[in-house]
């Protein structure tokens, strides 16, 4: 079932705004996954920590090749236990993409750590080992390789550099759940890997919800502790209270204090049954972004992301690089022309982050990232979303032609 519903022309004109707008959900839900909500929300007890919070985490093990996974409240929950885990203390360095959404970033600055901008590939629009080994020094303590748009980072030549200095990876999934490189899915290559659940995101537990996992056991087992206020059940209660496995949590998390970031029954049920599927829809999403980049081939103006061989994407955003000819035709430019004249709602996404003024004005305002600054200053994302008929892939795709071609000089 269509969220937007085009006539046979491929127009529809019902007073609103857009025909194609940006909009908050990622995934169209099934009759299915309504019930599987609603049947929780009657049944369920308790309705956190239970049942399908295990089910969801072990089938979410089981994808990613058996790396223990923990269901969490949102993927910045998840970077923020990430930097509890490897003890990011002031003075440590963290290579981070200029290049992401600032939630990459806000956990390793709320402790002091000096963040290391790194800059992207101009045609992939992530980091890579080149960009990333100039910044390496004694005191790099994690790289956060951000699987950005859907793309998973190439890996291998980031392990080795790491291995070699003794560096953290903390792999930002976010965007790119079920992406992989070279045959191995994105997550499973780091120390700590994160996964967001977001409205936005190829699946989404209702809004918000997130995942961490991790393969080193030493940290697995503070996560539950670290999610969920440090509490596990008294020894003397462990067969009557909170049954799930909390006993087993290392009561003492390290001396971090803990948060709260424990996510529903609800949430964990319906992000099961949309595991079971991830696939199918991550399918869709690349046969769907394909056949808009193939059908834009051959205009000179835009670019899309550049999906390496051994790489796939899943296309959670389809962004693109828009370059006219003539310097007074800007990305503005087309933006305007697709809101006004043909209703379709393009966004600019990713601030450069070292010219974000949350992150000026608390000292990272320092960079050297040409790529970024060029990419941002001339990017758009087109509305994208895996649920789209093919009338409205031929809209989006006959109206960005007319709206280019129109905007030539």
């Amino acid at each position: 079932m269509n969220k937007i519903k085009l006539n046979s022309q491929g127009v529809l004109d019902d007073g609103s705004k857009f025909i194609l707008p940006w909009t908050g959900r990622g995934i169209d839900y099934t009759d299915e996954d309504i019930a599987i909500v609603i049947d929780v929300m009657k049944n369920a007890d308790p309705l956190t920590q239970g049942q399908y919070l295990k089910e969801f985490e072990k089938a979410f093990c089981d994808y990613h090749s058996d790396i223990p996974s923990f269901a969490i409240s949102s993927g910045a929950g998840g970077l923020e236990i990430s930097a509890d885990l490897i003890e990011v203390e002031s003075g440590d360095e963290i290579i981070i993409p200029a290049h992401t959404y600032v939630a990459t970033a806000i956990p390793f600055a709320r402790r002091g750590a000096k963040i290391v901008w790194a800059d992207v590939d101009m045609e992939t629009r992530v980091l890579n080992a080149t960009t990333i080994e100039p910044l390496i020094t004694s005191k790099t303590k994690a790289i956060i390789p951000v699987h950005l748009y859907g793309l998973c980072v190439e890996m291998e030549e980031i392990l080795s550099l790491c291995k070699n200095n003794n560096i953290f990876i903390i792999e930002d999934c976010a965007q790119a759940l079920g992406s992989s490189y070279k045959n191995r899915k994105c997550g499973t290559f780091g120390d700590i890997s994160i996964y967001s659940f977001h409205a936005q995101k190829n699946i989404t537990t209702l809004g918000e919800g997130g995942m961490i996992s991790t393969r080193i056991p030493e940290l697995s087992k503070k996560i539950p502790g670290l999610r969920h206020n440090g509490h596990r059940a008294f020894e003397i209660m462990k067969d009557y209270y909170w049954k799930p496995a909390m006993v087993n949590v290392d009561f003492d998390t390290m001396g971090i204090w803990p948060h709260n970031y424990s996510i529903g029954e609800a949430q964990c049920a319906l992000g099961l049954n949309l595991l079971k599927r991830i696939d199918d829809i991550n399918n869709r999403r690349i046969k769907n972004a394909r056949y808009i980049i193939d059908s834009l081939s051959d205009l000179h103006e835009i670019t899309f992301q550049k999906t390496p061989e051994n790489a796939t994407n899943v296309y959670s955003n389809l962004s693109a690089l828009y370059i006219n000819d003539s310097k007074q035709i800007t990305r503005d430019n087309l933006i305007q022309k697709l809101s006004e004249e043909y209703r379709i709602q393009p966004v600019v996404q990713n601030h450069p982050l070292y010219r974000y003024p949350l992150m000026k004005r608390a000292g990272y305002g320092d960079a050297n990232c040409p790529n970024t600054d060029k990419f941002f200053d001339n990017m758009l994302s087109l509305p994208f979303y895996e649920w789209y008929s093919k009338n409205q892939l031929d809209y989006l795709i006959e109206s960005t032609r007319m709206a280019i071609k129109s905007l030539r000089k």
